[in-house]
Parts: C-alpha cells; structure tokens; sequence
C-alpha cells in the first residue's frame, strides 16, 4: 500500500493480508476477555453497515457514537463509514445539556449506546425518537436493538464499498475550554493523510501494541492509536477500568504509549511514593546499579516494553520530559489540535530538544505571524466547522494556514517551542503582558503538585492557584502536612520567581481546597484546565490573597 491509500481501503487490504491475526483485545467485565481477529471485525462492521444503510438515511448522513473505548468503538466506525455516513463520537463525560446539543447541532440520525458509568445522567440529552444500538458493554436496558441482535439478522455488505477522499469522515466536537463546543469536519483525505505520515517518522509496525485508554472521541486518540492501526495493523488492547487499569497495562505490556502530561505527572508521584526523589536520583547516578533500577521503575509502571512514549494534548514540563529521560524512556512531545487531526509537530526521535514540541511532519508548512501566533498548513486541516462558515473563514489565513490561537518560536533547526495561549495573556495593574503556561510548567514539576493556573489581571503580580496530589489532598487539614507543604511550596516559589522576568514573578501559592474534576466542570474531558471556570470560582478573592504577605496561602 501507498502512502495515499485511503483508510478503509487499506483496512481492507490488512484484512486480505492476514485475516486471522488478532487486531483488537477487550475485557467483557469480571473477568472474561475478548479477542477480535482482524476478519471478524471486519464482518461485524460489516453487517452493522448492513444495518445502517437499511434504516434509508441519505448518504452522508451523522451517526454519533457514546461510548468509553472498547473494540465496539472501532467497529462501529468503520460500520458508519462502510454505510457512507459520518462518525459524531461524544465524550463519554459529558452533562445531559450537551449531549443533546451535539445531537441536534450535527443531525445526527442514530446513535450507538456503549459501554459508560454515568450514563442516567447522560441519557436524558438523547432527543425524542432517535434510532439506537446498544453495544454489548452497554448499560443494562439501553438500545433500541442489541449489536448481537443486528449480527444475526444481517448478512455483510458485498461489494465492500468505498469512500471518496473529499467525503466526510468525521465530525470532532471540540471539548469546550472555551464555550459552545464546535463541530470540526475531516474528510477521508485528512485522516488518511495523518495517519500514514505519523509512520513516517514513528516506526509503527503490525508487531506493535497499545493500550487504548485516552477518549477516542478526542482527535489524538482517534488518529493516533484508530487511525494508524486501521493502515499499518498492530493490536489493541482496552482497559476494563480504573481500578484495573495497572493489570491492563502488563497485560498489553505496549510498545507505543501515548498519554497526558497530568497522567505522566501521576505516575511519577507513584513512584515518588516508593522511591523518595533525593533517593531515585542517587540510584541513578551509580553506575552499577543505574540499570537496574531503571528497569525495575520502567516495569513497575508496566513500561518496559515500550519503544516510543508520548505526550500531548496540553503542555508538559520540561524537567519532567528529562526526568522520564533519565529513566531511560524517551518520552517525545506533540503538538496539534482537532483543527488538523493532531498532525502538526512533534519531537523527532534522536532529534528532540527538552521545551520543544518538535520539528513539523511530513508535508507539514508553519510560520510564526507578525503577533507571535504558530499558523500551519496541514494536510490533515479541517475542511471546516459544521454549519459555521463565519467561524471556519476567521480560522484560516487567506492563504490557507490555520491560526492556532497558540503564541510560539522557533530555534535554528526548525523546532517549536510553545510560550503560550493568544487569549490567555493577562495584563497586570502595571501593565505587563504574562504568559501563564510557561510559568505553569514551572510550578508542575513539584511532586507537590498536581495542577496550577497562574492568573492575575489587574494586579500588580500574578499568583498561582495549584491543586495538591491526590495522595496529599486528604490531608491537608493536618497542621503537619501544612507545615511541610508551606516549606516545600516557598522553596518552589523562590525557584520559580528566580527563572522568571520580574513582572512574572508570583505574589503567593494558593492551595485549594477543591479537587478539579470534569464532573466539576473545571476540567474539559481531555483534562485540560477551564482557566475561566476556575478564574470565576477564585476571582473575588483574589485580591485579599494577593495582599495577604503570605508566599502560601491555603484556602478555605
């Protein structure tokens, strides 16, 4: 196959090639597992294609899917595609309000029920009257017919059909960080193209594994663990649980791995927990013993099979990159956004630099504008927002290169570094301009630390909110436990103030009580910070924290 091969049209050719080799992996709960051979996904799909088409929805038609990621995900897709229609898929987080409001805003005409926790709070955003399918992971109940109901009654499609690069793909809802989500539209062309360029500088074989985890509603996890194994093969494997996610992880035992900077964080406080830092850090500056436990840590984790690591989504510290570097994983960054199917940049094997996103992918354009804005040209750029001509023009140049909202620069050999959001510039009383999310990045590295969000418009310095770790939260009413951590986090502010110009420099560290959660509304479902829910939530009290002469505050 060529690296201009559509996706479905080289799903099939795998399927030809090896029909029998395991391609998906699934948990049924309690302990049973599921394998799906590559030839019995594509008979599944198939007949659910079947289903769809019979059900007489115009061609191009939206199918919305609301599941956790499971092997029915997947199957479903490729079911909506072979039916010539779009895939809408929801996160499965989301409040009963906007679940209708994507269903309705993309017309969707049916959807599949999957495997979900909170679905009674979910259900009620299902509009009157639409069609649905329930996956066999789906709560008791649901659907107005079973998956295994429609495999039965249905005979596969034939011929397999086929779709046209220009068609549409998918319709991705962006998560909300900032308002209404909107609908980003790819065709065939975009991620097909995303997928097979990642090959091209990832070395991504039939032989690798993955544990599929992230949202595969989110564009990362639908290019980059869907997409590339639907044109170069590989296994996937699902997790059945939180609770069960360590045992899922040494069952795959990956060798890719794609997560989140706040999960990388995780797992380095897990092993913070067992092997205090000042004693890892010694460890691994004895030879003799430095391999050892560097397997020993990377095991643990269920790591220690993996070739390539990465981190994307939202901005990861630069220590914590060298401190997985130092460990032996070379954990690589990337940058892109639902606009271009996550296909922009990324830290090139052997050629990364810590604080830096990475060198442009194949076919790749990017520049920095006149205002410090990363604009790129993608092959994998949207065709456009969903029934949002006004929004799709404002996000483009007039030469085709789509405005990121993201400040940047670039060093000599091309690489991106990302110094911030366009809109998240804050002006203090003295009328300084701060970037928080380099300073941030900065606060993140404590072991302390889970989250912050550096904020302070209209005061003469900026202070930080943080969220303490999981771990330490329950404790925080111990005048012990504060007592460590208003030395801890002065030292940490001291190093911070000491890297940062003056007029970044932190007034105050503000613990909160709070945990911010995506239930909560202050996380959106990829984990990324709603800095104006929490800036409304903190806001009136901004000022007395500010002038309270304290470097710790802890709220109440």
């Amino acid at each position: 196959m060529s690296d201009d091969t559509l996706i479905l049209q080289a799903f099939y050719g795998l399927c030809d090639a090896a029909p029998d080799r395991t391609y998906l992996t699934q948990p049924m709960g309690g302990g049973p597992i599921d394998h799906f051979s590559r030839a019995r996904v594509l008979d599944e799909a198939s007949r659910m294609a079947s289903y769809l088409k019979g059900l007489g929805f115009a061609p191009g038609s939206q199918i919305a899917i609301i599941s956790k990621n499971c092997a029915h995900f997947i199957i479903a897709d490729l079911a909506i595609w072979m039916a010539g229609h779009t895939s809408v898929a929801l996160y499965p987080t989301l409040p009963a309000d906007t679940v209708r409001y994507i269903l309705e805003h993309s017309e969707a005409k049916a959807v599949f029920i999957g495997k979900l926790d909170g679905w009674a709070a979910m259900k009620p955003g299902l509009p009157e009257g639409l069609p649905s399918i329930a996956f066999p992971l789906a709560p008791a109940g649901e659907g107005d017919i079973a998956w295994e109901a429609v495999l039965a009654d249905h005979a596969p499609l034939s011929p397999r059909p086929t779709r046209a690069p220009d068609e549409r793909a998918l319709i991705i809802y962006t998560s909300g960080s900032t308002g209404q989500p909107k609908g980003v539209v790819h065709d065939f062309r975009s991620i097909s193209a995303a997928a097979w360029g990642l090959l091209d500088i990832i070395k991504i074989g039939p032989d690798d594994r993955v544990l599929s985890y992230l949202p595969l509603a989110h564009a990362m996890e639908r290019w980059a663990v869907e997409c590339t194994s639907l044109v170069v093969g590989g296994h996937i494997f699902f997790a059945e649980s939180l609770d069960t996610f360590v045992e899922d992880l040494k069952r795959a035992r990956p060798t890719l791995f794609l997560s989140v900077p706040r999960l990388w964080l995780k797992f380095q406080m897990g092993v913070f927990r067992k092997l205090p830092p000042k004693k890892l850090k010694r460890l691994l500056s004895i030879p003799v013993v430095r391999g050892i436990i560097r397997r020993k840590v990377l095991a643990n984790l269920g790591l220690d099979a993996v070739r390539y690591a990465a981190s994307g989504s939202a901005p990861i510290p630069a220590d914590l990159i060298q401190w997985y570097r130092d460990l032996g994983l070379e954990l690589l960054e990337g940058y892109g956004m639902s606009e271009n199917f996550c296909y922009s940049h990324v830290s090139f094997p052997g050629r990364s630099r810590v604080g830096y996103v990475g060198n442009a992918y194949p076919k790749v354009q990017h520049r920095i504008s006149e205002a410090g804005e990363i604009l790129v040209k993608s092959p994998a750029n949207m065709t456009g927002y969903f029934k949002e001509p006004e929004l799709t023009a404002e996000a483009f140049t007039e030469d085709g290169f789509l405005k990121t909202g993201d400040r940047g620069e670039l060093d000599s050999e091309g690489r991106l570094r990302i110094t911030g959001r366009v809109k998240e510039i804050f002006k203090t009383s003295k009328g300084k301009y701060v970037a928080p999310a380099p300073v941030e990045n900065l606060l993140n590295v404590d072991p302390n630390l889970e989250l912050s969000v550096v904020t302070g418009a209209g005061l003469p310095q900026p202070l930080a909110l943080v969220q303490v770790g999981e771990d330490i939260h329950p404790t925080l009413g111990d005048p012990a436990v504060r007592a460590r951590l208003t030395a801890e986090l002065t030292a940490r502010l001291k190093t911070v103030n000491a890297e940062v110009a003056k007029f970044e420099q932190l007034q105050c560290l503000v613990v909160v009580p709070e945990r911010w959660t995506i239930e909560d509304g202050f996380l959106t479902p990829t984990m990324k910070i709603r800095r104006g829910t929490v800036e409304d939530t903190y806001a009136e009290r901004f000022e007395a924290w500010s002038t309270a002469g304290q470097a710790v505050v802890f709220a109440e």
